[in-house]
């Protein structure tokens, strides 16, 4: 794994780039909010994911600075406007002169909470550069604007514990297009973390098949 620092816009946002030696397709991660790159629950489905042979990019949505002052306010965790710009710049940064891996190669968005949002809105802005998304007890009602632009095969997955997001999902799918082959899958008896057991492995081998089968040349 590289440690990289991402150009997005005037910040530059650390990040953890592993790259197979012939990457079928890169992950990109969105953390949900007042996590980050270090996310232990994210790690392990990068983990998984490059069992499979694929790239992942695990990255800050803030910088350090930000990271304090949101601390104390919660005031950018949410702005799913300005995640969503960076998470589509760093797509850019991966796809054009990131690693010598993403050149040509196709891009997966993974998300989770607020980062679901925002891996939505950047897919629906950037419809050529993102192959697939899935997202992890997300929140795709904070993209409402976004969802019926959103091309890329969506896999969205909730916990069965996660009644309150559940319903967010179910009716965020409604509003995305049907012709899409977007599906919403619920994990029985897990709450919003995916703490339980085997709860997170499940969400790795949905997440490993969606990509497996979206993010292809």
């Amino acid at each position: 794994m590289t440690e990289v620092h991402v150009p997005a816009g005037d910040v530059r946002l650390d990040g953890d780039l592993s790259e197979p030696a012939r990457a079928r397709g890169i992950v990109v991660f969105a953390h949900g909010s007042g996590s980050g790159r270090h996310s232990p629950r994210n790690r392990r489905v990068a983990a998984s994911l490059a069992e499979r042979g694929f790239g992942t990019l695990l990255f800050d949505l803030l910088t350090p600075e930000e990271e304090l002052s949101d601390l104390r306010t919660a005031h950018l965790r949410f702005n799913v406007p300005l995640l969503a710009g960076r998470l589509g710049q760093v797509v850019t940064w991966l796809r054009r002169e990131g690693c010598p891996t993403a050149a040509g190669c196709p891009v997966g968005l993974f998300g989770a909470s607020t980062g679901a949002a925002a891996a939505l809105v950047a897919a629906a802005s950037c419809p050529d550069d993102v192959a697939a998304v899935v997202s992890r007890g997300g929140r795709p009602d904070l993209a409402a604007h976004a969802l019926g632009a959103v091309r890329a095969p969506t896999l969205l997955i909730v916990g069965g514990r996660d009644l309150e997001v559940l319903s967010l999902n179910e009716r965020s799918l409604d509003r995305m297009d049907p012709a899409g082959g977007h599906e919403l899958t619920v994990v029985p008896g897990a709450g919003h973390l995916f703490e339980e057991p085997g709860a997170l492995r499940e969400v790795s081998r949905l997440a490993g098949e969606w990509f497996s089968a979206n993010v292809r040349e």
